[in-house]
């Protein structure tokens, strides 16, 4: 994911420093794929299962050395809706005692006054999707009064103290509601908006593709934003993620606004190194198998009859994602900007060619 916000401000001030969190290995873990929703852009297609899918307690304590091992410094809880699996508050208690930072990813239909408390002491970040104004919401979860739930939700966290954020799938379907999106924010002082681009995957795969010099006018403006907001002392954080491409807008954009320090942001840029599915960022899914994240249909291994660690290690894909730069085919191959975004999303890249290493179609430059 690309820190926009973090990365301006890091560049024009050397005394900025962003969490702690943001470094070591991101692990998002899907321990459920039970849902009480059944959205569009779904990327597991969830939904409400008549067995069970859940990962049990047991299974993470009994991972959770070989996370250690591996570097992983934060766990992002998702589903599925995570709040349908019964056992996300022990699971959740067991990574916060060993040290892991915490998230919660959530339609935000769930919280309610029995459960606020808990999400409370265990989580350091609560994440709540909202993917445009409530017509366009309701409709993209199909489920009328999705909307209402969820920012009355937000409102909850908010009210208790709680340090929650804003998540939208970008798709051809809300990519209009953006504006809306960064006005929520502000109205409801949430402090970051996460916006991701879509990934073909799951019913995901079924929407259809924003038009790439639309898809790059929007990215122009979500990055605009973000130096409006700093500009303005508007305490609203964004990030992107699945789409690398950003971050050459964000570079030749900061270029034009603070040229003495360009050669400083690039150099950031760089060294974050775009895509880093396979490499920092890690799913495990709600079965047990490892992947690179949730967005590969590919499995490298089930933590329920392999350590992680020799998983992630003695991977052949895992092993070609962590490449640098990564071996790819198509306009990536030789393309100027490839250190940069590092290819963008192979699972996108397999989702229309069959093949982990052919060019992303979503990229825009």
């Amino acid at each position: 994911m690309l820190r926009i916000t973090d990365y301006i401000k890091n560049s024009l001030d050397p005394d900025f420093h962003a969490s702690k969190h943001n470094t070591g290995k991101m692990l998002i873990w899907n321990i459920t794929n039970d849902c009480n929703l059944s959205c569009q852009h779904c990327y597991s297609s969830s939904g409400k299962r008549e067995k069970d899918e859940n990962i049990k307690p047991e299974l993470v304590l009994s991972t959770v050395k070989s996370l250690k091992k591996a570097g992983v410094k934060a766990v992002i809880l998702s589903g599925g809706e995570p709040l349908m699996s019964p056992y996300l508050f022990d699971i959740a208690k067991i990574l916060k005692e060993e040290g892991f930072a915490v998230s919660l990813s959530t339609n935000g239909t769930m919280i309610n006054e029995r459960n606020v408390g808990d999400i409370k002491s265990l989580f350091h970040y609560v994440g709540i999707s909202i993917d445009g104004t409530e017509k366009t919401h309701d409709g993209f979860r199909q489920k009328e009064g999705a909307y209402g739930a969820s920012v009355k939700s937000l409102r909850m966290l908010k009210a208790n103290g709680i340090n929650v954020g804003l998540r939208m799938s970008l798709t051809s379907y809300n990519y209009k509601d953006i504006e809306f999106i960064f006005k929520l924010a502000e109205t409801e002082g949430v402090k970051k908006v996460y916006i991701s681009h879509l990934v073909y995957s799951g019913r995901g795969g079924n929407m259809s593709e924003i038009n790439k010099a639309v898809h790059k006018e929007i990215s122009l403006c979500i990055i605009g934003t973000a130096f409006n907001y700093i500009k303005r002392a508007v305490p609203v954080s964004i990030v992107t993620g699945n789409n690398e491409t950003d971050a050459i807008l964000l570079l030749a954009m900061f270029k034009c606004f603070y040229p003495e320090f360009y050669k400083d942001m690039h150099s950031k840029i760089l060294n974050w190194g775009g895509n880093q599915s396979g490499d920092r960022i890690i799913n495990i899914d709600y079965s047990g198998f490892v992947k690179p994240d949730p967005f590969f249909q590919y499995r490298a291994g089930n933590i329920k009859e392999r350590d992680f660690v020799e998983i992630i290690n003695n991977d052949k894909l895992f092993f070609e994602l962590r490449q640098k730069p990564r071996k790819l085919k198509g306009r990536c191959e030789k393309c100027d900007y490839l250190r940069i975004c590092n290819g963008g999303s192979r699972a996108r890249a397999y989702s229309v060619s069959g093949d982990y290493f052919q060019e992303d179609p979503a990229c825009f430059i």
